[in-house]
């Protein structure tokens, strides 16, 4: 009960926060102190003159109030959004502004509408803070820590007010925004907010107008050294169509007649139909290079920086496909066990880096889910990639399986500067924050 009535008070305060620095510019909140300042220092009048200061500022922020109280014109807003971003790095669209009006429309600026960033009740109760343990009795009670941290793990893009040059009746206008991401994922609009500041430049009158829009934010990725990866070509049932689908699907090769054996599901009918006898479809059987890119997901704390290093580095050898002839099974777990193709005509290496923006730690599955994953694969890789998040003997035994079963594997472990090295030689090591160090080593 108190948890829940801590969680509604921190949304209420969030909310008039967020409405109160939307209304006053700069300029208005530096008033505002001002006033609350004055009002605190004031109360006797016989000592100390702020009270002409309480006086003066309250009748400024009225008159300011009122010259705002008419919101500003509706115009028709649009984003011409690129196909991705990445974290971490400049990001450039247009906003394209049209007046359906019959007035020239000056002095607006745009203010983006992005997903609110608040945590759920579920967020707020189950996701502890790093580091909260350290923290005193009564931050750790109330909560307000964890939720200001949620706020700001949420918080996937910091876009400022963006000025329009004045508007012509029926016009378009357009407007460059730059924006650096902060994380992958999805940077949802919602909307656009049209403002305009009074004449004493303290507050804007403000409307809101649906512009909802999407751009998807990939992973930072690293440069990596030419890699000659383990493994040589494996055989693949069914060539390269089996790479990217579930089941027995083949490549088609030709028709011939029936023989005793054949499976039933591969009779061609028509031909049957025509030709009076069995008729079947041959498929051809390839050999190719294909290597398996496991990503460890078993993390339990939320938003660490090992999680997401160890992404960036999967993302990083997810890219390097367009360099290579084979096939990469991406393989992780999440709230179910996923393996993901890309790379030799069977799907892009970006098809590949969406599936890593949104990648989540997984706490509710066993490690031994991600081996078995693995090891069913195991015939038909010819090396593997192994980014681990740590070294115990759950990940020591799918190391050890893979390679009894002949699967030559390459093993990358992110850990943070103060952990120590781990005692197999041929474990790399890369530390957090200098990862493209370690990767260049490589």
């Amino acid at each position: 009960m108190f948890q829940r009535g801590a969680y509604r008070l921190f949304k209420a305060f969030s909310s008039f926060q967020h409405r109160l620095l939307r209304r006053l510019t700069p300029a208005g909140r530096l008033v505002v102190a001002v006033l609350v300042a004055a009002v605190i220092m004031g109360p006797n009048t016989r000592l100390t003159v702020a009270y002409q200061a309480v006086t003066f500022l309250l009748a400024l922020l009225a008159l300011a109030l009122t010259c705002a109280l008419r919101a500003p014109a509706r115009l028709q807003i649009r984003r011409v959004l690129p196909r991705f971003g990445t974290a971490g790095e400049p990001v450039t669209y247009r906003l394209v502004a049209t007046n359906p009006g019959r007035v020239v429309q000056r002095g607006l600026s745009v203010l983006e509408d992005l997903e609110d960033p608040r945590p759920s009740f579920e967020d707020f109760v189950s996701t502890p803070e790093p580091g909260e343990e350290r923290r005193n009795w009564f931050d750790r009670k109330v909560g307000y820590p964890r939720w200001a941290w949620l706020e700001e793990l949420n918080r996937r893009a910091e876009i400022g007010e963006q000025p329009l040059v004045p508007v012509p009746p029926g016009g378009t206008v357009e407007a460059p925004v730059t924006f650096t991401p902060r994380r992958r994922g999805a940077v949802r609009f919602r909307a656009a907010t049209l403002a305009r500041t009074d004449p004493f430049g303290l507050v804007r009158a403000l409307a809101r107008v649906e512009a909802p829009a999407s751009l998807l934010v990939l992973p930072r990725r690293y440069r990596l050294p030419p890699l000659a990866l383990p493994g040589s070509r494996r055989y693949q049932p069914g060539g390269i169509t089996l790479a990217s689908s579930v089941g027995d699907s083949e490549e088609f090769v030709s028709l011939r007649e029936y023989r005793p054996g054949d499976p039933l599901r591969h009779i061609h009918w028509r031909s049957w139909a025509r030709v009076g006898k069995p008729i079947v479809k041959e498929f051809q059987d390839e050999f190719f290079v294909r290597h398996g890119l496991v990503l460890d997901t078993f993390q339990t704390a939320a938003a660490d920086a090992r999680f997401e290093e160890a992404v960036s580095v999967a993302s990083s050898f997810a890219a390097s496909l367009e360099t290579q002839e084979s096939l990469l099974d991406l393989m992780f777990v999440g709230p179910e066990a996923y393996c993901f193709t890309a790379g030799h005509g069977v799907a892009h290496a970006d098809r590949m880096l969406e599936i890593l923006a949104g990648v989540q730690p997984c706490r509710a599955r066993p490690f031994a889910a991600l081996h078995g994953l693995v090891v069913e694969r195991h015939a038909a890789l010819s090396g593997c990639i192994a980014i681990l998040l740590a070294w115990d003997d759950d990940r020591r035994r799918l190391v050890s399986t893979l390679r009894a079963l002949g699967v030559p594997t390459l093993v990358l472990l992110v850990a943070e500067p103060n952990e120590p090295r781990p005692p197999d030689a041929d474990v790399h090591r890369v530390e957090v924050g200098r990862v493209a160090e370690g990767l260049a080593r490589l």
